[in-house]
């Protein structure tokens, strides 16, 4: 089992992943929308909800072995 400190500085890890991904995420998104008439509108969205996606699971991620470095015994 990993140190407490060791999970704390994965869990950070892991949120500065989110970070930048909770705004290109949504901006890929806008795009796709933007240019419909585009061929690869589709694929531009596809990547968009993937990185907001992606956004979701490495918060969670994160916020889940923070909790886990806060509370976790010792025994």
């Amino acid at each position: 089992m990993p140190s407490k400190k060791e999970l704390l500085d994965k869990a950070i890890k892991y949120l500065l992943y989110a970070l930048p991904m909770m705004f290109i995420g949504p901006a890929v998104i806008y795009n796709a929308f933007q240019n419909k008439e585009n061929n690869w509108h589709y694929l531009v969205l596809a990547i968009g909800i993937v990185i907001c996606i992606s956004s979701v699971y490495f918060l969670f991620k994160g916020v889940k072995n923070i909790t886990d470095s806060l509370f976790q015994n010792d025994n």
